[in-house]
């Protein structure tokens, strides 16, 4: 996979909406410290980990697993068992992608003594999923747009035209999410325990595609689980920002 694919059929439209798509999720968690210079790098950390990861880390090695399988299986019983048989592929990009986004978390917290308070961490954390996730993000919806996307297509498609956009909207909220978890985890010192959490959720998302190869779910089905899944994840990340907070206030009254 070529590294400047990442950033080929370029468009204002697909970056536009990435960032505004973030930016929606991140005011909500309003990261510590915003004028910061750190948590912005941290955050172009983030981007730039993304295509690095995928191309020098997740498909070669996911090449070589499935050329294994195929190999030892033969290709038709490998489709025939894909349930099965993309399982480890799947569990691969969940394991890179999140210790990809949780390296910045680490290093600053490695650089602090490993003593950091966990929101702090949380907020660290969701700034390197953010700049992950919205890498991916604008890569897809130039992808989309070079392929001719416009308001046309809901006449043909109805309501599914929109799934791209739908889908980069829930998926940017699970990389803030699922980040913003392992750091906080990492900052109460259950950092690998919080790295396996995030990545079976991302494993449980990733494997939508093989539901959707094996027609065991609809695409429609497929984006309201995803739509679910991250709600859920980010409502969690959510109580854990703010919940001092709200038991201040109770106490206040």
């Amino acid at each position: 996979m070529d590294i400047t694919g990442f950033w080929a059929n370029p468009s204002i439209w697909g970056i536009g909406l990435a960032l505004i798509f973030g930016a929606v999720w991140l005011a909500s968690l309003a990261p510590l410290n915003w004028r910061s210079p750190w948590l912005w790098l941290i955050f172009v950390v983030g981007a730039i980990l993304f295509p690095i990861t995928i191309t020098w880390i997740q498909v070669p090695l996911q090449n070589l697993t499935n050329g294994w399988l195929v190999n030892q299986l033969g290709l038709d019983t490998y489709q025939s068992l894909l349930l099965l048989t993309g399982i480890p592929a799947i569990l691969l990009s969940s394991l890179v992608q999140e210790g990809a986004k949780l390296i910045p978390p680490v290093i600053y917290w490695w650089r602090k003594g490993r003593d950091i308070d966990p929101k702090l961490g949380l907020s660290i954390g969701a700034m390197a999923g953010a700049g992950f996730g919205l890498f991916e993000a604008q890569w897809l919806h130039n992808a989309i747009f070079a392929a001719g996307w416009g308001w046309d297509w809901l006449d043909l498609y109805g309501v599914m035209a929109l799934a791209g956009f739908w889908e980069r909207f829930f998926i940017i909220a699970f990389h803030i999410g699922s980040c913003a978890l392992a750091g906080w985890g990492l900052a109460k010192g259950w950092g690998w325990q919080f790295y396996l959490l995030a990545s079976c959720l991302h494993f449980l998302l990733n494997y939508m595609v093989i539901l959707s190869v094996t027609q065991i779910l609809t695409a429609f089905q497929i984006e309201i689980v995803i739509a679910l899944v991250a709600s859920i994840l980010f409502g969690v990340v959510l109580w854990l920002r703010w919940r001092r907070r709200f038991i201040w206030a109770e106490a206040v009254v």
